[in-house]
C-alpha cells in the first residue's frame, strides 16, 4: 500500500512523462513538416561555392522559360525591378566539370535542340569560377563538335544565333544551359536589359569597323565590371 502523498508524488511523475512524450511527439512532428515544406517548396535557395553567386532551385519549373519571361517583361517595360541582381542564368543541366565528363553528358542534353530534325544557329559562351584545369578553348571545340554531330545544318552565328550554350564551371561542377534571345536581352544582364533601344543604338551603332566593335566589347565588359562592382558595394 502506498500512502496518499507517494501516490500523489508518482501521479505527478506520470503527468511529467506524459508531458514530457507529449512535447516529444509535436517537436517531431514540427521537424517533418518543415522537412517536407522544404522539400515541396517551389523555390529554395542552395549554396553555391562561389562569391557573389546564389543557386535558386526551382520546382515544377522549367529555369529557361521562367528567366526568358522575367527579361521578356523587364525589355518590354523598362522597368528597372532590382538592384542587387547583375544577370540571371537558367541551369538546366549539371554534370562534372571534366572534359570526358562533359562530352558524354552533352551528347544527351543537346538533343531537343539540335538533334535533326531540330537545328538552329548557336554561339558558346563560357565562364569559370574557382576552376583552373579546365581549358576554355577546349571546350566550345568540343562542345561545339558534339552540335555539329547532332546535325551538320546546325552553324555558329557570333552575331545573332537562335541559341546560345551556357557553360558556367564553378569548381568542379559544369552547369549548362541553351537559352534564346542572349544578344537581345544583353547577355541576360537585368541592368542593361532595361536600357531604352535608343540607349542600344548609341551602344551599338551600325556600321561599325572592327576594331570599333572590339573597343565597343571592351567598354559593354568594364561597364559589365562597374555594375557588379557597385552591387558588390552595396550587398557589403
Amino acid at each position: 500500500k502506498f500512502s496518499d502523498q507517494e501516490e500523489r508524488l508518482s501521479g505527478s511523475e506520470r503527468e511529467e512523462d506524459e508531458d514530457d512524450v507529449e512535447a516529444a511527439l509535436k517537436k517531431e512532428v514540427g521537424q517533418i513538416r518543415a522537412s517536407t515544406e522544404q522539400k515541396l517548396r517551389r523555390f529554395q535557395s542552395v549554396e553555391s561555392g562561389a562569391n557573389n553567386v546564389v543557386f535558386i532551385r526551382t520546382r515544377g519549373i522549367e529555369p529557361e522559360n521562367l528567366v526568358h519571361h522575367i527579361l521578356k517583361d523587364m525589355h518590354t517595360t523598362k522597368k528597372k525591378k532590382t538592384r542587387v541582381i547583375l544577370r540571371m542564368l537558367p541551369i538546366s543541366g549539371t554534370c562534372k566539370a571534366f572534359m570526358e565528363d562533359m562530352k558524354k553528358y552533352t551528347e544527351t542534353f543537346f538533343e531537343p535542340w539540335f538533334k535533326a530534325p531540330n537545328k538552329g544557329t548557336f554561339q558558346i559562351v563560357y565562364k569559370a569560377r574557382n576552376n583552373s584545369h579546365m581549358s576554355r578553348e577546349e571546350v566550345i571545340k568540343e562542345l561545339a563538335g558534339i552540335v555539329g554531330s547532332l546535325n551538320p545544318e546546325n552553324k555558329v552565328d557570333l552575331n545573332n544565333p537562335q541559341y546560345t550554350i551556357v557553360v558556367e564551371i564553378i569548381k568542379n561542377v559544369c552547369c549548362l544551359s541553351v537559352v534564346k534571345d542572349y544578344v537581345l536581352f544583353r547577355k541576360y544582364n537585368l541592368q542593361e536589359v532595361v536600357k531604352s533601344s535608343k540607349d542600344d543604338t548609341q551602344q551599338n551603332p551600325s556600321g561599325l569597323t572592327e576594331e570599333q566593335n572590339s573597343k565597343a566589347v571592351r567598354q559593354e565588359t568594364e561597364e559589365e565590371e562597374k555594375s557588379s562592382k557597385e552591387v558588390n558595394q552595396e550587398n557589403k
